[in-house]
C-alpha cells in the first residue's frame, strides 16, 4: 500500500533532507527484511536547480553569483538527467518505493511514471508523448519546430528503492528555464499545462488524478 505525503511549497534542501531519511529507512527495513513502506511525496519548490549526477555544469546558462541574488538556489545531486527547473506551479512528485514489490525493473518504473503523467493530461485534453530517447513527457515530438516538454523524470535507484521522480509544468513560470539548457536540450522548448490550454489550473485536481492513475500499485 502506498503511503501519501503532501509537503506543499518546501524548499529543495528540506526536501531532499526528509527524502533522503525516507529513502534511508526503506533500505534499512528492506535488510532487516521489514516490509518497506512505499511512499509517494507531492511538493513544490521555491525556484531551484538541480543537476543530475551525469550532467553538464556548462547548461547551466548563468553564474551562482547571479542566480543568488535573485533567490535561486543551485543543487547537483545524484538522480540520473541533466539540469532542470523546480519552482512554485510545478508539481514536483517523489515516490519512495521497492520495485521489486511491485515485480518491476527501473526501466518499467520509469516507463510507468511517464505513463501516469501522460494519462493526467489526458484529462485535460493534452496530448502527452515519448521520445525516443529522452525521458519525460513531450507535446508534438514529430514536429522538430514545435517539440517541447512538459515534464521531467529523473531517478536515483539502490538494491530497488526508488528516490527522486518527476516534475510536471503545471502553472510553472516558463522564464526560469530561458536561464539552463533544459535537461541538456538546445534544440527544444519547454511548456506547461497552464501554457497549453490558457488558464490556470487547479494543482489539487491534479495531485488527486496522479493518485487515481499510479500504474504501480499493490
Amino acid at each position: 500500500m502506498l503511503k501519501h505525503l503532501d509537503w506543499g511549497l518546501i524548499p529543495y534542501g528540506q526536501a531532499y533532507e526528509q527524502q533522503q531519511a525516507l529513502f534511508a529507512e526503506a533500505l534499512r527495513q528492506k535488510s532487516a527484511g521489514e516490509a518497506v513502506q512505499n511512499t509517494v511525496v507531492f511538493c513544490e519548490h521555491p525556484p531551484v536547480f538541480t543537476l543530475g549526477k551525469h550532467g553538464l555544469a556548462s547548461n547551466l546558462l548563468a553564474s551562482e553569483a547571479a542566480l543568488a541574488v535573485r533567490g535561486i538556489e543551485v543543487f547537483a545531486i545524484d538522480r540520473g538527467g541533466d539540469i532542470t527547473c523546480h519552482c512554485p506551479g510545478q508539481l514536483v512528485v517523489y515516490p519512495i518505493i521497492d520495485l521489486e514489490v511491485f515485480h518491476i525493473g527501473l526501466k518499467t518504473y520509469i516507463h510507468r511514471l511517464e505513463e501516469a503523467i501522460i494519462r493526467v493530461l489526458a484529462v485535460f485534453g493534452i496530448c502527452g508523448e515519448r521520445l525516443d530517447g529522452a525521458t519525460g513527457v513531450w507535446l508534438d515530438r514529430d514536429d522538430p519546430r514545435r517539440a517541447r516538454k512538459i515534464a521531467a523524470i529523473g531517478v536515483r535507484c539502490s538494491r530497488y528503492i526508488t528516490m527522486h521522480g518527476l516534475a510536471l509544468n503545471v502553472n510553472t513560470d516558463l522564464g526560469y528555464f530561458k536561464l539552463i539548457n533544459p535537461c541538456g536540450f538546445v534544440d527544444k522548448g519547454v511548456t506547461s499545462m497552464q501554457q497549453e490550454l490558457g488558464r490556470e489550473v487547479d494543482m489539487d485536481a491534479v495531485k488527486r488524478l496522479f493518485d487515481e492513475y499510479w500504474t504501480f500499485d499493490i
